[in-house]
């Protein structure tokens, strides 16, 4: 698999997506109670995933599988990056700290296709 990786804790994407999932619970608490069951669950649930995705990836120790949850991972910062729009659209998030979110999730994805393209290699 990857040289110098032993599990997805070593990845920096799966680390930086942690932070992510952070960031996206500490907003949504802010979020007025009655998005508690509709945009608020729908975020953190999309950002859960993209770490949750990466490790189970990694942890099955197959190029092909990794390959295949990575693009899950992706289709899921996908959905952070859409709601923390609509999120930002009904004025629940700031321009900044919707350009914070923004900037992560980019480099989540930059991270990703990365990898994507040195497993296609294995």
């Amino acid at each position: 698999m990857m040289e110098g990786v032993r599990n997805y804790k070593d990845l920096i994407v799966w680390q930086r997506s942690i932070e992510l999932v952070k960031l996206v619970y500490q907003l949504v608490h802010r979020f007025p109670k009655h998005e508690t069951y509709a945009l608020s669950d729908q975020l953190r649930r999309s950002a859960v995933s993209i770490p949750s995705n990466i490790a189970e990836g990694q942890a099955r120790q197959h190029p092909g599988e990794f390959r295949q949850f990575l693009h899950i991972a992706l289709g899921s910062a996908a959905e952070v990056d859409t709601q923390m729009i609509i999120a930002h659209e009904l004025g629940y998030v700031s321009t900044t700290e919707l350009h914070n979110i923004e900037t992560l999730i980019s480099e989540i994805q930059k991270m990703s296709h990365t990898i994507l393209k040195r497993l296609s290699y294995e």
